[in-house]
């Protein structure tokens, strides 16, 4: 029987999608598959498109491999527009030639939605739009030269581009009609939360500006005027202020069409031709359109059912799609689920708001308290796994449903992947359900990767990997099965065991380890021939085990290729591939005569200075072959490494103390430094932090540091697994009214046990929360000697302590180590694309 032939119009994500079904289902043994691309590009993720700006290329966000259609036997035909539709004679006409179908599907998606403003000329610096991959580029080449730019739009996509403006050095701006950000989402006072997270973060807010014309401007390009009178100059305009159905092709062949755009479908998304279906963007279906991936995925996935279905076999229905989304916007967390507006009958709200750390949290429950259908979160997603399944699968809610979107308090009720009913949707991209990951464990699949491989859940935008992989580690385990926590493919042993295996036997070398400990088996390899390099993962591990234990140089030839680019220079690279220098300032004490010799380095290799948040001066721009004459300048005036670079001991902040303040009762200046000089060098499994504050008015913020130290009129109070950054948590306290000797021998048998037993970046907090028995636990272990481990715990610490050494002394002291530092191997030249301008009186990247 002779093939039919589909044609598939569109090769962006949702038609691909589309065409992995059809493969997944041997489509290719009843079809011969046609694809129209109208961009040059396969299909590519843009859910990521704003990383094209951080690096990113066309090829690194693709979605399949270049010769997956081929391999396939699809046609995939790129930069080819469908210009017609001729539904009389079932065909589709190009510029290039007429290509006949039997059945046709469009995935056209949309475009961009740009106002009529007088003035707005497109193609122009004032009328970009951000959409594909060539926009980006014409937004890349409108910012040469640029100061500003403008998004028209407060909406998702108008954030994202907000970001990418950012991301090019320019300042940003958001103009937006309603009156707050994100108004689909997200409700008033969420909106007013995130306008002040982005607004902290350097990008102006303009709500309820409606843009009248666009005329020449004076400081700037160009001035946008604005209905109220007011108006905003700048160098680009840039509009994302929504989107249309791209429903062109169907309306010029008579399909039908939704009274606002949108190609009318049915249940089975088929247009009102039966041969034609419209997925995607494009597709209205009961008078909705779909702006997010998920939902255009199912269609995808209902209408290869349809394609491949036998005769008299019931055909899939699409139901609609759930549109809560989990979203990190200019590194600002915002999550909102279903009735997020509470605009069901009856709904009630529970708010919780805590404007200091810019967080806050909204639950809609229904008329009798006893499910939750919506929620809005803005500043931390932490909760947005637990708050969804709630919703999507009806789970009773707790007797006090506050408690749920409350800060973690003793006794809150939390929601385990065993508590999740079969039916519960864990990846939303693919619909994959708990239920779907269960039959794939059942069916053989044994560990993370191949529940992936098999089900392609968390392989869309990822947002669901944390809990899959919670679901999948339960149901393991659920089964009798051990759960394979191995640092990777090169190593089946953890963190904690390769950190043990190194210190008994004395392993002081990567190829040692792997030679007697890695592993070939994923490999199908014998140990001679086994992966010696090892990966991103257990290179970096290693070398901190291996610091943290003896603490040799990691400047030597062994641990170089270990490092990562920051630990292989010393230097914290910036964006525009330069370096920024930080100096050790031990509890932010310095000499005048330190600050002007900074001053003056910072002066010679033209460096932006900045006083960071830990009291220290961070030296920006520093060009990779200038790197050992500074550290020898900074060296000779009594300076050292500061370890910004590195996993390992940052600063130890302080207030002046007693020396100074009228209300301090102990020497925290002191204390810092001696800290600070005891713990330099400390390799862990990530950064460290400390503080010392000389009385409890708590300047210097010791509770929000991996270790806290806080006066007392009768010692020291000791805080332990507090951090600041994208999860903060307050420290515990751990032991009180401390003597100088106790504290010290506590803070070393508490770092040394984290350094021993912590995963591989592992902050101290989330190692404390994975500890079963928690803070009591390590009470026990670090003052009470539970173990019997304390005197060896303070020796190892004392084998770190004595073998220190400054790394950029050791660096410069070798002229084999000195030939890394070049930008190029055959040139001692700087390298000439970086460009660098002013600002505020100060260099930075151009």
């Amino acid at each position: 029987m002779s093939k039919q032939r589909l044609i598939i119009i569109g090769n962006g994500m949702v038609g691909h999608h589309l065409v992995e079904q059809l493969v997944e289902r041997n489509a290719t043994e009843r079809y011969d598959i046609v694809v129209f691309g109208e961009e040059r590009h396969r299909a590519y993720d843009r859910v990521h498109l704003s990383e094209y700006f951080g690096g990113r290329d066309a090829h690194s966000l693709a979605m399949c491999d270049a010769d997956f259609y081929a391999a396939n036997g699809i046609e995939l035909r790129l930069d080819e527009c469908v210009t017609r539709i001729d539904r009389d004679d079932s065909r589709v006409v190009t510029p290039q030639g007429e290509y006949p179908y039997d059945s046709l599907v469009l995935a056209t998606g949309s475009y961009p939605f740009v106002p009529p403003i007088t003035g707005a000329v497109a193609g122009q610096p004032n009328r970009l739009v951000y959409r594909t991959l060539d926009d980006l580029d014409q937004i890349r080449d409108a910012a040469g030269g640029a100061k500003r730019g403008v998004v028209v739009g407060g909406g998702l996509l108008g954030l994202e581009a907000a970001n990418a403006l950012k991301s090019l050095g320019l300042e940003a701006h958001v103009v937006e009609f309603a009156p707050r950000l994100m108004p689909v989402q997200l409700d008033e006072q969420g909106g007013e939360a995130l306008r002040t997270k982005i607004e902290e973060l350097g990008v102006g807010v303009h709500l309820n500006r409606a843009t009248t014309e666009i005329v020449a401007g004076g400081a700037f390009r160009y001035r946008m005027n604005f209905k109220d009178g007011e108006h905003l100059e700048t160098d680009l305009i840039v509009f994302s202020a929504g989107i249309r159905p791209q429903d062109a092709l169907a309306r010029e062949c008579k399909l039908e069409i939704g009274e606002r755009g949108g190609i009318v479908v049915d249940d089975q998304c088929r247009t009102s031709d039966p041969e034609i279906f419209a997925i995607g963007e494009c597709a209205l279906w009961s008078n909705r359109i779909f702006g997010l991936v998920a939902p255009g995925y199912t269609m995808a996935r209902n209408v290869a059912d349809s394609l491949c279905c036998n005769e008299g076999d019931e055909e899939p229905a699409f139901s609609g799609a759930d549109m809560s989304t989990k979203l990190k916007l200019l590194g600002v967390d915002v999550g909102s689920i279903g009735d997020a507006h509470a605009a069901t009958e009856g709904a009630r709200s529970y708010r919780y708001s805590d404007e200091s750390e810019g967080v806050y949290r909204r639950l809609v429950v229904s008329k009798d308290g006893k499910k939750a259908i919506g929620a809005v979160l803005v500043g931390d997603n932490s909760l947005y796994d637990t708050l969804l399944q709630y919703a999507q699968n009806g789970i009773d809610l707790p007797a006090d449903p506050a408690s749920l979107i409350l800060p973690s308090v003793e006794g809150a009720p939390t929601l385990g992947a065993d508590a999740l009913p079969d039916s519960a949707s864990i990846c939303s991209c693919h619909n994959v359900t708990k239920g779907a990951i269960c039959a794939a464990i059942d069916a053989g699949a044994s560990d993370l990767a191949s529940v992936k491989g098999d089900t392609k859940a968390s392989t869309g935008c990822g947002g669901c990997a944390a809990l899959l992989k919670s679901v999948v580690d339960s149901e393991l385990e659920a089964r009798g099965v051990e759960v394979d926590q191995s640092i990777c493919e090169h190593f089946a042993h953890t963190r904690q065991e390769l950190y043990s295996i190194v210190r008994v036997e004395g392993i002081k070398t990567f190829s040692e380890l792997i030679a007697k400990h890695g592993s070939s088996q994923s490999h199908g390899l014998d140990s001679s021939s086994a992966p010696r390099l090892g990966c991103d993962i257990c290179k970096p591990a290693v070398a901190s085990i291996l610091a943290s234990c003896f603490n040799e140089p990691i400047t030597d030839a062994a641990h170089v290729p270990l490092q990562d680019t920051n630990d292989t220079f010393m230097a914290n690279m910036q964006k525009n591939g330069t370096y920024s220098v930080v100096p050790r300032v031990p509890g932010g004490e310095i000499t005048p005569d330190k600050l002007l010799v900074l001053g003056q380095v910072a002066q010679k290799y033209n460096l932006y200075t900045k006083v960071t948040g830990g009291q220290r001066i961070d030296l920006f721009g520093a060009h990779l072959e200038d790197l050992p004459n500074i550290w020898g300048e900074l060296l000779e005036a009594g300076f050292e490494t500061g370890h910004a670079y590195a996993k390992s001991l940052r600063t130890v902040k302080s207030c002046v103390g007693s020396t100074w303040c009228r209300y301090g009762v102990q020497d925290s200046v002191g204390m810092a430094i001696q800290l600070e000089d005891r713990y330099k060098g400390l390799r862990s499994p990530h950064k460290l932090k400390l503080a010392v504050s000389g009385c409890t008015r708590e300047c210097a913020e010791a509770q929000s540091k991996d270790v806290g130290v806080i006066a007392t009129e009768n010692g020291w109070n000791l805080y332990v697994c507090g951090n600041g950054g994208m999860r903060p948590r307050h420290a515990e306290l751990l032991a009180t009214d401390l003597d100088d000797e106790t504290l010290i021998r506590y803070i070393d048998r508490f770092l040394m046990f984290y350094v021993r037993t912590a995963d591989r970046l592992q902050r101290t907090s989330v190692w404390r929360e994975n500890l079963e028995g928690g803070l009591d636990y390590i009470r026990d272990v670090v003052c009470n000697d539970s173990l019997g481990l304390g005197e060896e715990l303070e020796q190892q610490m004392q084998v770190v302590i004595d073998n220190y050494e400054c790394e950029w002394a050791n660096a410069i002291s070798d002229p084999e180590k000195l030939k890394r530092f070049r930008s190029f191997v055959n040139d001692a030249r700087p390298d000439p694309d970086i460009i660098m301008t002013s600002e505020r009186g100060q260099l930075r990247p151009a």
